[in-house]
């Protein structure tokens, strides 16, 4: 079997293009990740993913942002509508937080299950602090790495207890970020030593998670010039110090914090030791170009990503009545005291 592309792609719509399906089937990305614009309702979205298996001819990993809260995919009415994670959190209280996150990452992964969705781009192991950029601080779990640690490896449980992998981002950490990445790139000035306490701690603590996403930005810590994405020293950094073995993909190569051309972004991010990079707007010609410029899977990266989804599993057993039941009872009783 040839090997995937390192790459993971998105498309234009709730339904592939013929030249979606051509391109699809002759670059061979490794997954595909889907938006709201690929979501309509659950029938129409089952097709999608069947489709885009089909283009590949096999069961390629189809990823989503399903957090809960502004990163939501899926939403209502078809499907279960989730406040912010630092609001449900607070809504709990600590005693709470970590077995509530768990029966909503449950009830989120069984909904993509169904859908034939196998990835979730979440847990966050990011800390917010008072400078966390908004478009970041109320999809944090909190500002103690202990404790963010505890409730991300809730989620990821319940993920995967519900048929799901996860995906730990962003990788070193993101909570010192005071610009949006989307928009513009990120500096962090902050010392090595106050980051391995702080906001390093709680990646380290789960480094044992099967993927894992790259924050675009600069720790001057680590690399004064380039973002983590793009930093042969960052990632080593990661894979040495922080212990993470899995398979490690960018954030979206188009965001805005990272410069250069499409084809630049992708061989910087290869060349600095990501396994795959990850697309995310659909635009047929800017797939092209990731498809040129990433290549296949190194040796390496192929035997990673075939160790993360030799975890795919069936969802555990379970009424989801009775899931349903003990979260809104956590929801409820914090809300009546």
């Amino acid at each position: 079997m040839r090997r995937a592309g390192a790459y993971i792609l998105g498309c234009s719509g709730p339904a592939l293009t013929a030249a979606e399906r051509q391109f699809f089937a002759q670059a061979n990305p490794l997954g595909f990740i889907l938006f709201a614009r690929n979501v309509r309702d659950p029938s129409q979205l089952r097709a999608l993913t069947e489709s885009l298996r089909a283009a590949v001819g096999r069961a390629a990993p189809i990823l989503i942002d399903q957090e809960g809260g502004r990163v939501q995919r899926l939403t209502a009415p078809h499907w279960r509508q989730w406040a912010a994670a630092a609001d449900q959190i607070a809504a709990v209280g600590p005693e709470n937080a970590a077995r509530s996150m768990y029966l909503r990452s449950r009830l989120i992964a069984r909904e993509l299950n169904w859908a034939g969705i196998d990835v979730n781009c979440a847990p966050l192991g990011d800390l917010a602090r008072p400078e966390t950029h908004k478009v970041l601080k109320n999809r944090c779990y909190g500002s103690d790495p202990a404790s963010v640690a505890r409730i991300a490896r809730a989620v990821a449980d319940g993920l995967l207890h519900g048929g799901v992998l996860p995906v730990l981002k962003h990788i070193p950490g993101h909570g010192r970020a005071t610009v949006d990445s989307h928009l513009d790139l990120p500096r962090v000035k902050t010392p090595l030593s106050q980051l391995e306490a702080t906001d390093f701690a709680a990646f380290r603590a789960l480094s044992d998670l099967p993927l894992g996403m790259t924050a675009h930005v600069v720790y001057e810590a680590l690399d004064g010039g380039a973002p983590v994405t793009t930093s042969g020293e960052a990632i080593i950094y990661i894979r040495r110090a922080l212990g993470f073995q899995g398979f490690l993909m960018t954030d979206d190569i188009s965001m805005q914090a990272l410069s250069g051309s499409i084809a630049a972004r992708c061989v910087a991010s290869i060349r600095a030791g990501c396994d795959a990079v990850l697309h995310c707007n659909g635009k047929l010609a800017e797939m092209e170009e990731v498809a040129e410029a990433s290549g296949t899977l190194t040796e390496k990266a192929a035997a990673r990503a075939s160790r993360a989804l030799a975890r795919r599993r069936p969802p555990v057993p379970g009424e989801v009545s009775a899931l349903v039941t003990e979260l809104d009872a956590l929801l409820g009783k914090r809300r009546d005291a």
